[in-house]
Parts: structure tokens; sequence; C-alpha cells
């Protein structure tokens, strides 16, 4: 399975933010799309991608403010990305050896999508339903 078949069952949605923005305003967008992390996108240009886990390790646990701080400030700088053609075992290892949770999907340099290590888990059990159907029909036959 690739990258562009996942992002053709979930959806192509982006949420971005500009490098500008405070955090207290990205966290708000993150809460009303129901998302745990969002790409920093200047100029259609990928500068970086902020997480929950960026917000709680570099505004909470060193008492800074959120609406004082820029997502410039605390995102990580050093973004990973996949195309539409990578498959997910290259996703999987990507986000396992890096620890990594999103991957922003990149075509031509500009930004696609975007996929979580929750729709690479979930395609790999689809992936396993449909093995083990085909098995159990084999082994009907």
């Amino acid at each position: 399975m690739t990258v562009n078949q996942i992002l053709n069952a979930k959806g192509k949605n982006v949420y971005s933010v500009l490098s500008t923005t405070t955090v207290y305003e990205a966290l708000k967008v993150m809460g009303e799309k129901n998302i745990g992390a969002i790409l920093v996108i200047d100029d259609n240009d990928l500068k970086g991608i902020l997480s929950e886990r960026d917000y709680a390790r570099k505004i909470v646990l060193k008492d800074k403010s959120s609406k004082e701080t820029f997502v410039h400030e605390i995102m990580e700088s050093n973004v990973f990305s996949v195309n539409l053609s990578n498959n997910i075992e290259d996703c999987m290892e990507l986000m396992s050896t890096k620890r990594i949770r999103h991957l922003p999907v990149l075509e031509d340099g500009t930004v696609v999508g975007i996929i979580s290590i929750s729709d690479v888990v979930k395609a790999i059990i689809e992936i396993q339903k449909d093995t083990i159907n085909h098995l159990n029909s084999y082994i009907s036959q």
C-alpha cells in the first residue's frame, strides 16, 4: 500500500499555520480540527511542524506563555517527509527510527497531505485482514 492510497482513503486535508502565529492560536486550530500536529507553512514552503508534544515540553514544562510565544520558537524545523509513491513499510521504518508521529507528504516540493502513525497502523491492519481473509478462503476450498 502506498501513501497515495492512504490519503485517498483518509482525505488530503492539510491544516497549517504561519511561523509567526502564536502557539495559542495554533493550538486553537489543532483543537478545532481535532489534530495532534499542525504544519508550519510560509509562502507555500514547509518550514516545520508543531505537535502537542512540542507544546507540552517547550511551553508547559518551561513555564512559558502560549499567547506570547510564536510557533517558530518551538516548532520542529527538521521535518522528515514522504511522497505519494512511498509505501507504508517505508513510512513505518522512518517513523520508528526517527521517533516521529507525523509525516508531511510532498509532491514537487508542495505539501499535498499528512499521515500519522495511526494512519499507517490502520493501513497495516487492513492489509493483514485482507491476507487473513484470502488465506481463510484458500483453506476452505
